[in-house]
């Protein structure tokens, strides 16, 4: 079937038309995706009749069905294909190369824990993240807590730092002065935290600081010693529904075998980590840019 297209006051080019049903055996999509993809505004028809609702598509998104079921076998969300689909190649290219690149760190990450337990499971001893300690004092900080899903805990954290950017607080020295977040649960499809993020503030100004910053919680958080894992940049989420938790299970497992061979008992400890709150600092040194990579660790704290 053909339908012309007008190029200009005078001109036709006829353009072979495709019924949904041909189309799908072409492209080797089913209906069932055609149509959600219809809906999702990844893969439009050429023409929806307005009498019989039926689907048409020019011969020429082949290609572009083609293209979307191979995107689909990359675990790529309708979304982000639709954003790839309509962009030149060439960034559509860097933005699939990138996005394998997470995939990779990823399954990196996953390989490691299996490792983990195939050793812990088997009795044999496991290396996974060098433990070190730091003393932290007793310090005012600015939070801001909320119960968040996975996407829920990266909007926070933009939040977060969206405020921080618009009224900046004081600088302050240090890791003990830089801007940290606390897990006080798991955050995941089921689990929904929750997630405080903190900023330590000069003590002899909190108060004041605090009126500005109606939005923030001013509170006092007690001396004590941090056991901390630095873990790798690509372990952090760096878009809605990242998930870095395997690399956080593996940080978590090195902190509590380095408390065991420490011979370090949860129940003598005046303060316990779960009283303190599972936490990652992130600590950018000078000179600080738009494109400066932070320094991050996860830390179990304890007095």
């Amino acid at each position: 079937m053909c339908r012309t297209v007008q190029l200009d006051d005078e001109e036709y080019e006829p353009v072979e038309e495709i019924s949904i049903g041909e189309f799908a055996r072409r492209s080797r999509l089913s209906v069932k995706a055609l149509r959600l993809y219809d809906k999702r505004r990844v893969l439009v028809p050429a023409r929806v009749d307005d009498v019989s609702g039926y689907r048409y598509y020019d011969a020429a998104q082949l290609e572009d069905a083609r293209l979307v079921a191979m995107l689909r076998q990359l675990d790529l969300s309708l979304a982000a294909i639709r954003k790839l689909v309509a962009c030149d190649p060439v960034d559509a290219a860097g933005q699939i190369a990138a996005h394998w690149r997470k995939v990779e760190s990823v399954h990196d990450a996953r390989r490691e824990l299996a490792d983990y337990l195939v050793n812990r499971l088997s009795g044999k001893s496991y290396v996974m993240y060098e433990v070190a300690t730091r003393e932290i004092p007793e310090r005012s900080v600015l939070c801001l807590k909320r119960h968040v899903d996975e996407k829920g805990a990266w909007a926070l954290g933009k939040e977060f730092i969206a405020i921080m950017r618009e009224r900046p607080l004081p600088k302050m020295e240090g890791r003990e002065g830089a801007a940290f977040s606390i897990f006080w649960g798991e955050v995941s499809a089921d689990s929904d935290g929750p997630v405080e993020w903190c900023k330590p503030v000069p003590e002899a100004d909190a108060k004041a600081l605090a009126s500005h910053y109606p939005e923030l919680t001013l509170r006092t958080e007690p001396a004590h010693r941090e056991a901390y894992v630095a873990i790798p940049n690509d372990a952090l989420p760096s878009g809605p529904g990242g998930n870095p938790s395997v690399h956080w299970q593996l940080a978590g497992e090195a902190l509590r075998a380095w408390a065991e061979e420490g011979g370090i008992n949860p129940e003598t400890l005046t303060l316990k980590p779960e009283d303190l709150g599972m936490r990652i600092t992130y600590f950018v040194s000078e000179p600080v840019t738009e494109t400066s990579v932070p320094y991050c660790d996860f830390a179990a704290p304890f007095a």
